[in-house]
């Protein structure tokens, strides 16, 4: 598998899904993701034989029931990544409260 199995599973649910991090001033709801470690291994015969590396899915939204939530979620099962839903945030920008979702994500890969 490789990371672009997740970004094009998130750009199907909308084409505001960046890596790493949104543009300045973008508006949401958008989708910003990213690997950032390594859950766990599997070694044989002296060598680190295949990774699954961990990152995370985060929805930022104005929209309490954000129809995106349900959908990235479809997304991820339909591309055969394995996530967690991790954490709902509120956050406040300029006087408008933010709805913050992250999910976790690990994603097995041969060395």
């Amino acid at each position: 598998m490789t990371f672009q199995k997740i970004e094009d599973a998130l750009v199907s649910v909308t084409e505001k899904t960046y890596r790493s991090f949104a543009p300045e001033g973008e508006e949401p709801p958008y989708i910003i993701w990213d690997h950032d470690g390594q859950a766990f291994s599997l070694c044989g015969d002296g060598a680190t034989k295949i990774q699954v590396l961990e990152g995370t899915v985060d929805l930022i939204t104005k929209t309490e029931d954000d129809p995106l939530f349900r959908q990235i979620q479809n997304a991820m099962n339909n591309a055969g990544v394995g996530f967690r839903y991790n954490s709902k945030q509120y956050e406040e920008s300029a006087g408008v409260t933010i709805t913050h979702h992250e999910w976790v994500w690990q994603l097995p890969m041969e060395v």
